[in-house]
């Protein structure tokens, strides 16, 4: 196949390398086929089915270099799912009895697009799995090929998603000042509530980036200025059970010592028994387009606070979200470096008419390949058995998975 336009669309919630992998994908193009043009989507799907793009012009091209240095997507995002027909429907992005995935598929002929590059998570390439399916089934000949954007690092099978070593460095980053916070109060809790709805990753990797930052500091303990009070005490993700009161009887001593204690939380740890409890309240927990409990309105770094916060005696507790603050960062070095392999990658499979989604490919040795669609999903669990994660356990005296779960009301 001859490919002689190709379209951008960037879709899901942020995170550090989507401006990053826009630029990187143009400036491949221009390297390895100048002669392609390229469209891309505003807000993700709702401008391809609404049919809202952009050329890409020369300027773009000479300057794409400037878009490694911006956080966000300078195109936007949007959360639409093209097999959720009634959520579709209701925001106005088609119309009543019309397929999302077929408005799509005929907004990508009309536009003379050959190949569709989707970057974005789980749900963003499932929902391109499903438009891929679909061009397939229907004759349309059109090369879609993802790539991996999720602070998470949670698709299956791919070694490690974009942007993810980014959104730890700087959720360490936020903390370095919000632990400040426990001088404006005796025997404060403070809670460091991480992004990860099924995945502890990003919450350990931002805990062990966090210490390797309290490693370059100069303490002065007797003035008050300690490590310990700056410690992370307590990490608690999905894929962890702990007996909860015997964790408040340890962060207690670190409080009755230091006063003050300091945890990490993924946003996803604890969910299902905290929809239990609110249901059993008779309350209503609202879910997305992908049908994902919105954590907003769970809230677990509140719920974790208040269970701890009466354990421990805590006269204050801080509540603090470093996920907006982490996911809307320009790309670290390292992330960087993994985007230019895989948008050169994605631009090689592309040319050849390969599709799926760019990654190292974990069934597979670790191959950068385009690994195929049916064989991309979320979900992804940390694999707690890490050597690192278990040091980061043993540096700060905490337990690994106990079996108890977490559950109380």
């Amino acid at each position: 196949m001859s490919v002689k336009r190709v379209g951008i669309l960037t879709a899901g919630g942020l995170a550090p390398c989507l401006s990053s992998a826009i630029g990187a994908l143009i400036q491949s193009y221009t390297e390895k086929a100048p002669e392609v043009e390229i469209i891309c989507y505003r807000s993700g799907y709702k401008g391809l089915l609404l049919g809202d793009s952009f050329m890409v012009t020369p300027t773009i091209r000479e300057n794409a270099k400037v878009l490694h240095e911006h956080g966000g997507s300078p195109i936007g995002n949007s959360r639409v799912k093209l097999t959720n027909v009634a959520d579709c429907v209701k925001r106005g992005l088609v119309q009543e009895g019309q397929d999302p995935l077929q408005v799509a598929a005929e907004r990508l002929q009309s536009d003379k697009v050959d190949v569709l590059h989707t970057i974005g998570g789980d749900d963003t390439n499932t929902t391109a799995a499903d438009l891929a399916a679909y061009l397939a089934t229907n004759d349309y000949a059109l090369t879609v090929v993802g790539l991996p954007k999720t602070i998470d690092n949670d698709v299956i099978p791919i070694k490690q998603s974009l942007g993810a070593w980014t959104a730890a460095e700087n959720g360490a980053k936020f903390f370095e000042n919000v632990v400040s916070e426990h001088n404006a109060n005796p025997r404060m809790l403070i809670v460091h509530e991480v992004m990860g709805r099924n995945c502890g990753w990003l919450t350990a990797a931002t805990a062990v980036a966090y210490r390797e930052r309290l490693d370059q500091m100069n303490f002065l303990p007797e003035i008050g200025l300690s490590r310990e009070r700056r410690e992370v005490h307590g990490v608690y993700i999905p894929e962890m059970h702990f007996d909860l009161e015997h964790e408040a009887k340890r962060l207690k001593a670190v409080m009755d010592e230091h006063d003050c204690v300091n945890i990490f939380i993924s946003e996803g740890a604890g969910v299902e028994a905290i929809v239990a409890e609110m249901e059993s309240r008779g309350e209503e927990v609202p879910r997305d387009a992908f049908g994902h409990y919105k954590l907003d309105a769970v809230n677990p770094g509140k719920w974790f606070g208040k269970q701890f916060a009466a354990m421990l005696d805590a006269e204050k507790t801080l509540i603090q979200k470093s996920g907006y603050y982490s996911r809307a960062a320009a790309a670290n070095e390292q992330d960087i470096a993994l985007i230019a392999r895989c948008a050169e990658k994605g631009v090689e499979c592309a040319l050849a008419g390969i599709g799926g989604v760019i990654g190292e490919d974990e069934e597979r040795g670790d191959e950068l390949r385009a690994i195929e669609f049916e064989r991309i999903k979320g979900g992804k669990p940390f694999d707690i058995d890490v050597p690192w994660f278990g040091q980061l356990l043993s540096e700060i005296d905490q337990p690994k998975n106990e079996a108890v779960e977490t559950a109380h009301a």
